[in-house]
């Protein structure tokens, strides 16, 4: 079978979410979308679907430190305190959020693993000109990274076990 995501963000009517369901594809989740609102929020951890893509953000959304800056206080208050955290490393508490989560996927922007702000932003929707231009440097994946992908990965039964660690 093709690994098929529908994205199913902005006005979803009831029609369109049964075929989804139907056809068996998951859905979309974006943690960006969790925080700010209450604790019904769809987006938030506890409340997805196993079936269900989670993500930290998309090629749509700002980097998670670049939506985290320019956030609302209510918004990085929330998200400060519903994942526990100082929020000194953002896009990683999201990583950590999206793996540990019951989505049966977890992705991530590599803007996010290389904790990169609105300076690598992909694409900005509607704008004609400037998008899909950023490029990772040659050297900035690092074994620690690496290390530290993996460790979460295999901690929250994503892939592997620790002995193939």
């Amino acid at each position: 079978a093709l690994p098929i995501v529908a994205e199913d963000l902005g006005l979803i009517t009831p029609d369109v979410d049964a075929l989804r369901h139907a056809a068996g594809f998951p859905g979309m989740s974006v943690l960006q979308f969790a925080f700010g609102s209450g604790a019904d929020n769809l987006y938030l951890p506890h409340n997805l679907p196993r079936d269900t893509v989670v993500y930290s953000g998309t090629h749509d959304n700002d980097t998670t430190i670049g939506w985290y800056l320019t956030a609302d206080e209510r918004a990085r208050d929330h998200v400060r305190r519903y994942l526990g955290v100082s929020g000194d490393e953002i896009a990683w508490d999201l990583i950590r959020a999206a793996w540990r989560s019951v989505a049966e996927t977890a992705i991530v922007p590599l803007q996010d693993v290389l904790s990169l702000g609105s300076e690598a932003r992909m694409n900005v929707p509607g704008r004609a000109e400037g998008n899909w231009g950023w490029q990772m440097a040659p050297d900035a994946l690092d074994p620690d990274l690496a290390v530290q992908l993996r460790n979460l990965t295999v901690l929250y039964g994503r892939q592997g076990t620790w002995e193939d660690a």
